[in-house]
């Protein structure tokens, strides 16, 4: 998923194919929620990867911080695993997939979302998920 305050785009896949499925409207968390949980299990998801935005230098800000915090909302509402992966560079990669794939402009505006999830999810196929961070949800977290 690229988490997004506006948008979520949300990919799914198997090995190395990964596919955009949706761009989904912020709006409630809760609905936002649902549905997104609602998708993962359409999809048979064995997990859910949630792209933490890093700033170049591999450090985090604000965004990053709130992705954090949604990641955890969702890890408490699902029992598919959630995990964060650096999503760094990925709208610029989907962008350029899609502008040399010919897509308009209008496309690319409405689906850079989940390109940019599916170039995320590619990303995490290609490292077999090597330093993939496990979200663990607060309630199970203080129960440790």
């Amino acid at each position: 998923m690229d988490y997004g305050k506006r948008r979520v785009g949300v990919a799914a896949g198997v090995g190395m194919a990964p596919r955009p499925v949706a761009v989904l409207p912020h709006g409630s968390l809760e609905s936002l929620i649902a549905r997104l949980v609602e998708l993962a299990r359409a999809e048979q998801a064995a997990k859910i990867i949630v792209g933490l935005p890093l700033n170049t230098d591999g450090s985090e800000g604000e965004q990053a911080a709130q992705c954090r915090a949604f990641a955890e909302v969702l890890a408490a509402q699902t029992d598919i695993p959630v995990y964060l992966w650096d999503e760094r560079y990925t709208s610029k990669d989907a962008q350029q997939q899609m502008i040399a794939a010919g897509t308009t402009q209008k496309a690319r505006r409405e689906k850079l979302d989940a390109v940019a999830a599916a170039v995320m999810l590619e990303h995490y196929f290609e490292h077999q998920g090597v330093g993939a961070e496990r979200v663990i949800p607060k309630s199970i977290e203080s129960e440790q």
